[in-house]
C-alpha cells in the first residue's frame, strides 16, 4: 500500500488578538468612570460620586450596526408545523430519526450505557484539549477500520469536536491558518451550514456541480469537470455517504474516478461523514469511500458525527481526523469538549456486547427508513397515471430524499397538504411512517402535476 500522510490537525485557530487600546476622548479613556479627585471609582469596592461628563451625546447603541442572523430555515419549518392544528400534518423538514409512531427515539443501548455510567459514578472533571482518549481511539477505528495500517501504525490524530458542525469548523479554521491561499470546493447543493462554516472561517470556496435536475440524479460529468478545473491543491468537501440534501451518492466505480481526479490534481479530500452506519445499516459500507482514499495513500481530513447513528443529537459529539503530528502546537477554539456523550460512544464501541447491540439498532433504524422509501415509491408508482418514473427515490440513500419539487410545488405541499419540508424539495424520510406514505404520495403527485 502506498504511504499515507494525513494532514496535521495541530493548532486549528489563530491565537486571540490582544485587546485594542481604549479610545481617547479629551484625554480620557472612553468608557472610563472617574471620581472627582481623578481616581477610578472601582477601587477596592469603595464608592464615590461620579463626574457628569459631556463628552458626546450618544443617542444610538454602539452595537446598532450588528445585523440579526437569518433564521434557521429548518427551525422555521418546525415552528410552522407546531402551529398547524390539522391532524394530517407531517413534519418532513427536520433531519432527526422518528419511530413508526413519529416520536423521537433514544437508542436502547444508549439508555443502558447511561445507567452503567451512573452506577460507576464517573466524575465531571475537564477533559484534555483533544478530548476523551477512549473516544478518540474508538472513533478513529470506526472510520478507518481497526485493522487499517494507519491505525496500527499510529498515524491518525483524532480531536474530539462539537458534533459534525464543530468538527467541520475546527477543520475550516485549520485550513485558514495553514493554507490561507487554498480554495475549497463544495457540492451544489450541499448542507446549508457548509457555506456558513467556510464563510465564518474566511475560507474562499466555490461550488462543483453535483445534482442534475433533469434526472434527479448525480451530475457526474459536471462534478468531474469542476474538480479538474479547480486550482491544484484545493480542498474538496465530499459527503462520505448519504449526501445531504439529495440522498444521491456516487457508485463505487464513480468514487474510483473521483479519487483519480483528486489525486491527479493534488487536491485534498475533506470528508464530512454524518451518517456512518445510519445510511446502509453497515458501519463498514458507509465508510468505504473514505477508506478508498486512505488506501491510495492520499492526504485527507475527515469530520464525524454521532448525532444520527447513536441518536446523540443534543450531546454534540463528533471528531475531526488528520495526521498525527510529530510536535503538537495547540491553539484550540475552546479549552475542552463535552464528556458525557464521548463516554457513551467510548463505552458502546469498547464493549463487544454493547457494540453488537448498537449495530442491531442501527440496522433497524436504517431498515425502517428503507421501508418507508420503498412504500413511498410503490404508492407514487401506483397512483401516478402519467407514466412518470419515480425510481430515483429508490436510487437515493439515507434519511433524505430530493423529490425534484420546486419552491412553488413545495409551498403547495405545505399550504394545501400540511406537509412541512424545506423549499428545495428535500424531505426527511426519517419523519415519515408507513401509514402516512399514501397521503404523502397524493400530496407529491398533486404538487408535481398541478403546480408549475
Amino acid at each position: 500500500m502506498a504511504s499515507m500522510t494525513i494532514l496535521s490537525l495541530a493548532s486549528a485557530t489563530p491565537s486571540t488578538s490582544p485587546c485594542p487600546p481604549k479610545k481617547e476622548i479629551g484625554g480620557l479613556s472612553f468608557g472610563q468612570t472617574l471620581r472627582k479627585d481623578g481616581g477610578d471609582i472601582f477601587l477596592k469596592g469603595k464608592s464615590a460620586n461620579r463626574v457628569t461628563m459631556a463628552v458626546a451625546a450618544i443617542n444610538t447603541s454602539r452595537f446598532e450596526g450588528v445585523t440579526m442572523a437569518p433564521p434557521d430555515p429548518i427551525l422555521g419549518v418546525s415552528d410552522a408545523f407546531r402551529a398547524d392544528t390539522n391532524d394530517l400534518k407531517l413534519n418532513l423538514g427536520v433531519g432527526a430519526y422518528r419511530t413508526e409512531e413519529l416520536q423521537p427515539y433514544v437508542l436502547k443501548v444508549v439508555k443502558k450505557v447511561e445507567n452503567l455510567m451512573l452506577e460507576k459514578g464517573d466524575n465531571k472533571e475537564y477533559l484534555p484539549i483533544e478530548g476523551l482518549a477512549a473516544f478518540n481511539k474508538a472513533t478513529a477505528e470506526l472510520m478507518f477500520g481497526a485493522d487499517s495500517p494507519v491505525i496500527r501504525e499510529g498515524r491518525v490524530a483524532t480531536v474530539q469536536g462539537l458534533s459534525g458542525t464543530g468538527s467541520l469548523r475546527l477543520a475550516a479554521a485549520f485550513i485558514q491558518r495553514y493554507f490561507p491561499d487554498a480554495k475549497a470546493l463544495i457540492s451544489s447543493p450541499t448542507w446549508g451550514n457548509h457555506k456558513n462554516i467556510f464563510n465564518d472561517a474566511r475560507v474562499f470556496f466555490s461550488e462543483y456541480r453535483y445534482y442534475d435536475p433533469k434526472t434527479v440524479g448525480l451530475d457526474f460529468d459536471g462534478m468531474i469537470a469542476d474538480i479538474k478545473a479547480a486550482p491544484d491543491g484545493s480542498f474538496v468537501l465530499l459527503h462520505g455517504c448519504a449526501h445531504n440534501p439529495t440522498g444521491i451518492d456516487p457508485t463505487p466505480e464513480q468514487w474510483e474516478k473521483i479519487a483519480d481526479v483528486i489525486q491527479e490534481k493534488n487536491h485534498i479530500p475533506f470528508f464530512d461523514v454524518a451518517y456512518q452506519g445510519f445510511a446502509s445499516g453497515s458501519l463498514d459500507e458507509d465508510a468505504s469511500s473514505v477508506r478508498l482514499f486512505v488506501e491510495r495513500g492520499m492526504e485527507i481530513l475527515v469530520a464525524q458525527s454521532y448525532s444520527k447513528n447513536l441518536g446523540l443529537y443534543a450531546e454534540r459529539i463528533g471528531a475531526i481526523n488528520g495526521e498525527k503530528p510529530v510536535e503538537e502546537a495547540r491553539t484550540p477554539m475552546y479549552s475542552n469538549p463535552p464528556v458525557h456523550g464521548a463516554r457513551i460512544v467510548a463505552n458502546v464501541v469498547g464493549d463487544p456486547t454493547l457494540f453488537s447491540e448498537w449495530k442491531e439498532e442501527m440496522q433497524l433504524m436504517a431498515g425502517r427508513i428503507k421501508g418507508v422509501r420503498q412504500k413511498l415509491f410503490d404508492n407514487l408508482s401506483e397512483k401516478d397515471k402519467s407514466g412518470k418514473d419515480w425510481s430515483f427515490i429508490l436510487r437515493q440513500i439515507g434519511m433524505f430524499s430530493y423529490t425534484g419539487l420546486n419552491k412553488a410545488q413545495s409551498d403547495n405541499m405545505t399550504n394545501k397538504w400540511h406537509v412541512y419540508m424545506t423549499k428545495d424539495g428535500r424531505i426527511s424520510l426519517a419523519g415519515l411512517s408507513l401509514a402516512k406514505c399514501e397521503y404523502l404520495a397524493d400530496a407529491i403527485i398533486d404538487s408535481f402535476h398541478n403546480v408549475s
